[in-house]
């Protein structure tokens, strides 16, 4: 369930709660609110998450980058001790 339709069902019962006698109503309109609330905290946390496997994708690609600069220096670095050994 993407969040527009998410938040149009929560408002859809949120209405619906008001037609509820008033000891109840306002329990409802509580925990609605509190529900709210919540999903809005996960999905803050679940951007936050996805913007930190991102930055975790990008590092490894450049330590990979890395790794394979450092690897060809080195056969290089060989292949020269080698040919003044000569």
């Amino acid at each position: 369930m993407d969040e527009a339709s998410f938040e149009k069902k929560l408002d859809d019962l949120v209405k619906e709660i008001g037609s509820i006698p008033s000891p109840q109503n306002q329990k409802l309109k509580l925990l609605a609110e509190k529900t709210r609330d919540c999903n809005k905290k996960m999905k803050k946390n679940a951007d936050r998450l996805q913007e930190s496997v991102d930055y975790l994708r990008l590092s490894v690609k450049y330590l990979l980058f890395d790794l394979e600069a450092t690897r060809r220096e080195n056969t290089y670095l060989k292949k020269l001790l080698e040919d003044n050994g000569s």
